[in-house]
């Protein structure tokens, strides 16, 4: 068997053992990693951390803003504008990597169930 496939089943084994929140925290953290790393690198890790960002934040907006979508209209709407707010950021010149990474550790905290 390929490592790649040993590595497939090892992570699907794993994700049927961890609840859409927790797996859904990770994306976040994976994202947080990038940013934190790419702070105080070059300006092609920056770009990467940041579009890669941008595609996490814009696909949450998309989802919450899915008429199927069963949260409440509030928290939905909550959510969107923390999403603009990050998408404003992004988009500056030099944008703020503190607060991105800030903001992505609050909703990470916040699908892992801890304050």
């Amino acid at each position: 068997m390929s490592d790649m496939n040993q590595a497939t089943r090892a992570y699907e084994s794993a994700a049927t053992h961890r609840t859409d929140r927790e797996q859904e925290a990770d994306v976040f953290h994976h994202a947080i990693g990038a940013l934190k790393a790419a702070r105080e690198s070059g300006a092609i890790q920056r770009v990467r951390a940041i579009a890669d960002n941008r595609r996490l934040w814009s696909t949450v907006t998309n989802l919450m803003n899915d008429p199927s979508n069963a949260l409440p209209a509030d928290l939905r709407a909550g959510i969107v504008s923390v999403g603009l707010a990050v998408q404003r950021e992004m988009d500056r010149d030099a944008p703020d990597f503190e607060f991105l990474i800030s903001v992505n550790e609050n909703v990470a905290a916040g699908l892992a169930g801890r304050p």
